[in-house]
């Protein structure tokens, strides 16, 4: 795991935040355990489908409070919505930018929705910002995000990156799940200055192995040795793990144990906790908890 100390670059402020996200909340031990809750603006309401009491950001809040993580991942919105009755219990990471899935990913481009100032104001201890490495529009996305990473700069505010792989040219060398895809938008984030990313851990489909550049269509690696391959190429930026898609409580322990075993600094799981019924997801909640004091 990559520990604070070794990231002497930091500016006081942005160590000042991250500290309380790593070692005041959470497991409070280095790691970081963040409850996302911007899939209603990502994909939509049919998210909350499977567990309705979800669809009012007040259970997040109350699972994040009473769980003890390490923040609550969020738009603008929610925040000012929701978040008072937590304000000082529940930290906050705001997201600055989003959009809908209803258009194709193959140009995608997420636009600001917040600013890092509106961050400040709340009282958010990080920001978060999707870039899509491989989309066409990463021209834009890139000068984009370079302005919030001065705005973050200024204002000593860490910078949570959503690095994710998207577009036609990704689709046609591996997929966006792929090793080289993740791989390469690890090595995007800490090259353009993110504090902290947020990986999926990348799948081995031998069908699309072969569609890969070399060397990565010779690449056969372990679920573990995935892990280890992107966290290397984060460098000096703190790794986050998603979970994605609700799985069965020994897959994500497994993927869970996995991950930190890696080098994750932590994990960033969303519908597979909140997707749960409240002692459930108060359960699993406790079990990631002990992984990472483990």
């Amino acid at each position: 795991m990559k520990k604070l100390d070794e990231f002497e670059h930091l500016s006081l402020g942005k160590r000042v935040r991250l500290q309380r996200l790593l070692y005041e909340y959470g497991p409070g031990n280095g790691h970081m355990l963040i409850l996302p809750i911007d899939q209603g603006l990502e994909h939509g309401p049919v998210d909350f489908f499977p567990h309705p009491e979800s669809a009012d950001p007040d259970f997040q809040f109350k699972l994040a409070k009473e769980g003890g993580y390490s923040g609550i991942a969020l738009h603008i919105g929610l925040a000012e919505k929701y978040a008072r009755k937590y304000a000082g219990e529940v930290p906050i990471v705001l997201k600055v930018n989003g959009k809908t899935r209803i258009p194709s990913d193959s140009h995608a481009l997420s636009p600001l929705t917040s600013s890092v100032e509106d961050a400040v104001r709340i009282g958010a201890d990080a920001v978060g910002y999707t870039l899509y490495v491989g989309s066409p529009n990463q021209h834009a996305d890139i000068m984009q995000f370079n302005s919030v990473r001065a705005e973050a700069e200024r204002f000593g505010m860490p910078v949570i990156m959503w690095s994710y792989p998207r577009g036609q040219a990704v689709a046609k060398k591996g997929g966006r799940n792929s090793l080289y895809a993740v791989d390469y938008a690890a090595r995007v984030a800490c090259e353009l200055g993110a504090d902290v990313v947020k990986l999926n851990v990348p799948e081995d489909n031998p069908e699309l192995r072969a569609e890969q550049p070399s060397p990565y269509n010779e690449l056969e690696l372990t679920y573990e040795e995935r892990v280890k391959k992107v966290v290397e190429s984060a460098g000096k930026t703190m790794v986050l793990f998603s979970g994605g898609s609700k799985l069965g409580d020994e897959d994500l322990l497994h993927r869970a144990k996995a991950c930190l075993d890696g080098g994750a600094t932590g994990l960033i799981f969303g519908r597979n906790l909140w997707q749960r019924k409240w002692e459930d997801a108060l359960r699993i909640t406790g079990e990631l908890k002990k992984l990472m004091r483990e």
